[in-house]
């Protein structure tokens, strides 16, 4: 059964992702959030400071407790004034190479123009959930 385009589906597909991500993160001690937070110190490298990663990792993954999970990195030797350390970019790596089987098995073959479409309204869904977080509930 295909499921419609809507939160049903984004949700089960971001679930079935995580679920193969886990699978990866098995043995290096890092939760999801830590992941997520780990990868988010590489994209701002040289950007954001410490307080500036827990920014991001709040403004970008919605986790509420960002402080502790940056400070369980850098408790950890991952992760330094919020940039990833040797250690953190070793871990990055050997995980980001093991996702790789899995990604390239589940996107490698898609059309370019679908996995552009498909981008486009990704970004626009993110970018008015974003609006929406923004107005009072």
């Amino acid at each position: 059964m295909t499921t419609p385009f809507g939160p049903q589906l984004i949700g089960e597909t971001e679930k079935t992702l995580n679920a193969l991500l886990l699978r990866h993160l098995d043995g290096t001690g890092l939760t999801e959030p830590q992941w997520v937070t780990l990868r988010l110190s590489d994209q701002f490298d040289g950007t954001v400071d410490t307080d500036g990663l827990v920014a991001v990792v709040g403004d970008r993954a919605h986790f509420p407790d960002a402080d502790r999970l940056v400070g369980a990195l850098t408790g950890r030797g991952l992760l330094s004034d919020g940039r990833p350390t040797v250690a953190g970019r070793e871990v990055l790596a050997s995980v980001q190479a093991a996702v790789a089987t899995d990604t390239d098995a589940v996107f490698g073959d898609l059309a370019p123009d679908d996995v552009a479409a498909t981008t486009r309204v990704l970004n626009e869904v993110v970018g008015r959930a974003r609006v929406a977080l923004e107005r009072p509930a």
